[in-house]
């Protein structure tokens, strides 16, 4: 499990390192909302590519190693104690997108308007994905219970639809 003041604590590291990181995921949905509204195995950060190495020995004294090496696409770092952070990598265009490279030649762009995000942990102001960004994320594949409650609390609070999860209401 991946505790607020730990998210804090990374985001720091990176910060002091000049990495820029976008928390994404069940984490990036939680600040987006301004409270934690589950436990969280890990914490995704969209990163770029060519900052994993800083990233790596940014976090290093908070205990973190990789774990797992499949770049282009992500990378984990994982703790002893089973803290565990899944990278997000990018290449950022010259627009400003994020393009991740997906497995079987896909890609995912990240468009530059979704990294405008700004969330609160631990009531810290943390930058992260757009609402809009995140479920547009969770489209394409089948939703874990997990992934409808993240996608339902994020669609209610800023009146986005969700398909298959939540239609806001007319007005």
């Amino acid at each position: 499990m991946i505790p607020d003041h730990e998210v804090v604590s990374v985001l720091d590291a990176l910060a002091a390192a000049g990495v820029d990181a976008w928390v994404d995921g069940g984490w990036g949905v939680d600040a987006l909302l301004g409270e934690q509204t589950r436990d969280h195995a890990d914490l995704d950060l969209v990163v770029a590519l060519g900052a994993v190495d800083a990233v790596q020995q940014a976090l290093a004294p908070l205990g973190y190693e990789m774990t797992q090496d499949e770049r282009p696409t992500r990378v984990v770092l994982a703790a002893p104690d089973g803290r565990q952070i899944d990278l997000h990598t990018v290449a950022f265009d010259a627009d400003g997108g994020g393009v991740q490279r997906l497995p079987g030649g896909r890609s995912y762009r990240y468009p530059p308007e979704g990294f405008a995000g700004r969330g609160t942990i631990a009531g810290r102001p943390v930058p992260c994905l757009t609402p809009a960004v995140q479920i547009e994320c969770h489209l394409g594949y089948e939703l874990t219970e997990t992934d409808r409650h993240d996608m339902r609390l994020l669609a209610e609070r800023f009146g986005l639809a969700v398909p298959g999860v939540y239609q806001p209401s007319p007005r």
